[in-house]
């Protein structure tokens, strides 16, 4: 194999890139890292929570005992579930905690992108990669006979064996120099975040947590004003992270803009109390894509592969929101078939097969594969959003309501609430989605 500046180029420093780098590092091959933004993690905005086992797997099998757990900058450990549907005045919630959650293996974190990223970032640049940000790569290099062999950057070109995109859910390259179609807006969702500063001491009230324990909570119905999608909030060290994600094709036709939801959200009378006192210290925004297995494109091509949100690699199930182990996982396989292809001498399609091989038999795109229905059951399923919440509103109030009048038995009370919406349709809906779940 020719002469090339790099083994391997991987585009984008988030947790699939900076994944990929380190890996690619520990099995000793040169690796360069370029990040559009001017440092590494200050485009990342996910929410977020990291399930950790992917992570688990990469440090037991890689970093050799040089990375001990207690020092990831996690936030806090989730060990609080929470779902809740609410209208636009009323809210039901589903509260759940198990010793369970917090076992080695099923953990999950909270983080804080421009904490985490730097750190992962940091540990492959420790093995041996270059990481080079503030720099936007144009396009891909390829030879006559269209294989990639590179990157162009401004006035630069740099050539390397395997080039492994991770440049997020926005995949330019992707889409202009290796021909991936771009992702229908009813596939796509736009999400908005903000994080507030709070006392460790009122978030551990306010969420009923143990000492540095935490919650993750998802909102559907009022929080994106009946539109698809759904609120979420993460509790960190000492700070709160708050945001509504909504298909771009939902909030191109809605009235209410998705700034305008937020605001209506944070007011909303389940939400305002947990940010009662708390200091807004950032805002931003970002694409999400939400069209599951069906929208995962091709990821394998002649001397390049792709990993990561750059793939899709996102699922959404309403009670869970899962991408961060997906990158990770991603990320570890494209630079275990890049490095295995580079140390054969064959660094085409068929050379990288492995790659496709790995996540066709991991849980990435087994578990994507699985829930392969539910976007389009969510998508069509309006009244999740609208109807249901009221409907679950109305349940709770005549429950709870004492009021002097005399008291019917409860399911003469329940009943026509229910009866107004069919029963029959209620109750093939809710089938046809735990058939997709």
């Amino acid at each position: 194999m020719e002469e090339r500046d790099f083994d391997v180029i991987v585009v984008g420093s988030g947790v699939a890139g900076a994944t990929a780098a380190y890996v690619a590092a520990k099995r000793g091959k040169g690796v360069l890292v370029i990040e559009r933004g001017t440092s590494v993690g200050s485009k990342n905005m996910t929410g977020g929570r990291l399930y950790a086992h992917s992570l688990r797997g990469v440090i037991d099998d890689y970093a050799g005992g040089e990375i001990e757990w207690g020092d990831i900058p996690f936030e806090r450990k989730i060990t609080h579930e929470r779902i809740a549907m609410m209208d636009a005045s009323s809210a039901m919630t589903v509260d759940f905690t198990g010793e369970q959650l917090a076992e080695a293996g099923r953990d999950s974190y909270a983080v804080l992108r421009a904490k985490f990223d730097p750190w992962l970032a940091g540990q492959a640049e420790q093995a041996g990669a270059e990481l080079v940000c503030g720099i936007a790569v144009e396009d891909l290099l390829k030879d006559s006979d269209g294989a990639v062999i590179g990157i162009k950057a401004g006035e630069d070109e740099l050539t390397g064996k395997v080039v492994i995109l991770a440049e997020g859910a926005n995949s330019l390259l992707a889409e202009r120099a290796l021909g991936n179609p771009r992702p229908k807006a009813s596939q796509m969702a736009v999400g908005i975040k903000e994080v507030y500063e709070l006392p460790p001491s009122s978030i551990e009230d306010r969420f009923l947590c143990p000492k540095g324990e935490g919650a993750a909570m998802m909102f559907v119905g009022d929080a994106t004003h009946g539109n698809v999608g759904g609120g979420f909030m993460y509790t960190n060290k000492e700070s709160i992270s708050i945001g509504l994600v909504a298909t771009i094709e939902d909030m191109a036709k809605s009235d209410t803009a998705i700034t305008q939801a937020m605001d209506d959200f944070k007011k909303h009378p389940l939400v305002a109390p947990m940010l009662r006192g708390a200091v807004l210290k950032e805002h931003s925004g970002h694409m999400v894509s939400e069209g599951g297995f069906d929208m995962i494109p091709r990821y394998a091509f002649d001397g390049c592969l792709i990993a990561g949100d750059a793939a899709f690699l996102m699922l959404n199930l309403g009670y869970t929101v899962r991408g961060m182990d997906f990158a990770i996982a991603s990320g570890r396989f494209a630079a275990e078939a890049a490095c295995d292809a580079i140390d054969a001498g064959d660094v085409s399609e068929a050379g990288l097969a492995t790659y496709r091989q790995k996540m066709e038999n991991s849980f990435v795109i087994k578990d994507m594969r699985t829930f392969s229905k539910w976007p389009n059951v969510m998508a069509g399923w309006t009244s999740l959003f609208t109807d249901y919440p009221t409907m679950v509103g109305e349940i709770f109030t005549t429950m709870f309501t004492v009021d002097g009048t005399p008291a019917i038995p409860l399911k003469k009370r329940i009943m026509p609430i229910v009866k107004k919406r069919g029963v029959f349709k209620l109750l093939g809906e809710v089938r046809g989605a735990l058939k997709a779940l």
